[in-house]
């Protein structure tokens, strides 16, 4: 009774204590991809710095009357936490390849041999999406700024913390990544049969209140151009993959025929 219970039970499903260790291990490989992309990211920050202070550099002609390009520390801890923050990002992008391959091992049980096939193309897709998301939001980012620095007008000039800017820009870029990973999530459940076409088309008015208020839960400010950026995306998205979800049905379809 013990031995049958501490393992794989005759239909080859893992019972709860399989799960845990299962999920333990995808954990601790991800967090170690994590931890070294990390470490990259803080000895290469000093690169990093430099273009992620561009779009802030690209506007400070217009928004500050001497035109200098310099963030400001308000702490003396403030440098130590931005180049942190900072690197767990980078690491975060580094590492990325391996948590979604540390993802989709920690699934693939529940799926077929056939399903199982889209591993690659997924991690592959995922983080080329994330990327392009983070592409996205650095050209989103300068005309955000001149926008939102500019509202105060000529008597008011803008001296930006470090801290602020760059959890305003690592923000917004982690974000853009995550809403740019939504269509290959739509399209893999559709591929794999958990949802159609029609249930996204039904499912639209809630999707589109859902991007705007989660836009507005993640964007670091209360504007609303910022929150367009976000939501925008998402909802476009969202109907690049009910389509996406139509072309795959009309296919079996077809192969069905």
């Amino acid at each position: 009774m013990n031995q049958a219970a501490s393992g794989p039970d005759r239909s080859g499903e893992m019972n709860l204590f399989e799960h845990l260790r299962e999920l333990r291990r995808r954990l601790t490989r991800a967090l170690i991809a994590l931890g070294l992309g990390t470490v990259v990211g803080y000895l290469i920050f000093p690169a990093m710095l430099e273009l992620i202070m561009a779009p802030y550099c690209a506007v400070a002609d217009e928004i500050r009357p001497d035109g200098t390009c310099t963030l400001v520390a308000l702490t003396p801890l403030e440098p130590f936490s931005v180049r942190l923050k900072t690197s767990f990002v980078i690491g975060l992008f580094i590492g990325g390849p391996v948590i979604f391959y540390q993802l989709w091992r920690f699934i693939t049980p529940g799926l077929t041999t056939k399903e199982r096939r889209f591993a690659l193309p997924f991690v592959a897709s995922s983080q080329l999406m994330f990327a392009i998301g983070i592409g996205f939001a650095y050209l989103a980012i300068p005309f955000g700024l001149r926008t939102l620095l500019g509202f105060g007008g000529p008597g008011i000039e803008p001296l930006l913390s470090a801290s602020e800017y760059l959890s305003f820009f690592l923000t917004l870029s982690v974000a853009f990544g995550l809403v740019f990973e939504l269509p290959l999530i739509l399209i893999f459940l559709s591929l794999v049969g958990v949802i159609s076409s029609t249930a996204l088309r039904k499912a639209r008015p809630y999707a589109i209140l859902g991007s705007v208020v989660a836009a507005a839960f993640v964007t670091p400010t209360n504007d609303a151009i910022t929150l367009f950026f976000l939501a925008g995306p998402m909802v476009f998205f969202y109907e690049v993959s009910i389509l996406a979800a139509w072309l795959i049905e009309r296919s079996r379809r077809k192969r069905a025929a």
